[in-house]
């Protein structure tokens, strides 16, 4: 094989997937929060009962809302570390009491500095306190029952998704063992070093496809590729080419287990397999959101167009990168010069 750069990859290592937390660092959810608390700003403004000019209420409410819910918001941040072990269900019980102690904090500031020019007395401001917290109390307890159920429902899913993921790999494993068992037998007798580091490569691969689903750095993943194609090396000698366009140093993002690898051996079973000899090439490049892996291959048939197979590593990949990334990452696929080009998109940041 022809590489154009030369790397050393370490073995894989297990990678912590984000938790129920990290959501809520993102802009869609920060702007959801906000709108939320200008809906709910809006009902205490006509509500019947309010003595004041309902803009003048609006507007204290709106500020008071989100005072709350900002700071709420950065109290979770400034503690993510020490709540990352916490259960999912107990974090949201503690997400309820710092929205709790946010409010008594921000009805207590208005006091120090508002009592001198907003009319009310002690019992008003007592009363205030307590319709504050019945508010939140109210607010919150239908927040944790919404999202009691969005944890049980993503449960569910993630098993789904997990029994979709082993299926697909039930598919993809036996075609590739048999055709490595035989190159291994072939190789005992003639050359024993190469049929032992086949045996060991292929080691490698089923040692990361048995442990299930999971998130490992884009280096590991790559590294599995690349044992991929050294033992497909073995098979078809002087017919596969590799060219990797790698840059000097790889993001560091992590990818889903075995879901670039599935890519590079639907490039050799649908291209190089079918062909007296072809090159794959495998590129990594970045933008400054987006790290992209092309996989591209020959075409068999002429005038460009890609051979029908029945898409299980692409598939996989789809469905590794859709489930492992939150729906932020994607795979696609394109006929281009002649080529058949996946093109993967990985979020930078998780």
């Amino acid at each position: 094989m022809q590489a154009s750069s030369a790397y050393t990859f370490p073995m894989p290592q297990i990678t912590t997937t984000p938790g129920p937390l990290d959501a809520l660092w993102q802009a869609p959810a920060i702007i959801w929060v906000l709108l939320a608390g200008e809906c709910l700003a809006v009902a205490l403004a006509l509500a019947p009962g309010v003595l004041v000019d309902r803009w003048v209420y609006f507007g204290l409410a709106s500020l008071a809302i989100q005072w709350v819910a900002l700071l709420t918001l950065g109290s979770l941040y400034l503690f993510r570390r020490a709540l990352a072990t916490i259960r999912p269900q107990r974090l949201a019980y503690i997400a309820l009491g710092l929205l709790l102690v946010n409010t008594w904090f921000v009805v207590g500031l208005a006091w120090v500095t508002l009592r001198g020019i907003w009319l009310m007395d002690e019992d008003q401001w007592s009363t205030l306190v307590l319709q504050s917290t019945g508010l939140v109390l109210s607010v919150g307890l239908l927040g944790l029952a919404a999202f009691h159920n969005h944890w049980r429902g993503r449960l569910h899913a993630v098993r789904a998704k997990q029994s979709e993921l082993q299926a697909l790999q039930a598919r993809i494993r036996p075609h590739f063992l048999f055709n490595t068992l035989n190159t291994g037998a072939a190789l005992v007798h003639q050359q024993p070093e190469a049929a032992e580091r086949l045996l060991l490569d292929l080691a490698d691969l089923f040692r990361a496809a048995l442990a299930g689903p999971r998130q490992i750095s884009l280096e590991d993943e790559l590294s599995l590729a690349r044992r991929y194609l050294e033992i497909e090396a073995l098979r078809f000698g002087d017919r596969l080419r590799v060219r990797w366009e790698l840059p000097r140093e790889l993001p560091a993002v992590t990818v889903p287990a075995l879901s670039i690898q599935p890519l590079v051996e639907n490039a050799i079973r649908h291209g190089v397999e079918r062909l007296p000899s072809g090159e794959i090439e495998v590129a990594v490049s970045t933008t400054p959101d987006t790290v992209i892996v092309r996989i591209s291959n020959p075409v068999p048939r002429p005038g460009g167009l890609a051979v029908p197979g029945h898409q299980v590593g692409l598939n996989a990949s789809q469905v590794r990168i859709e489930a492992l990334t939150g729906g932020r990452g994607n795979v696609q696929t394109q006929l281009l010069e002649g080529r058949f080009v996946a093109t993967v998109r990985l979020p930078v940041g998780g």
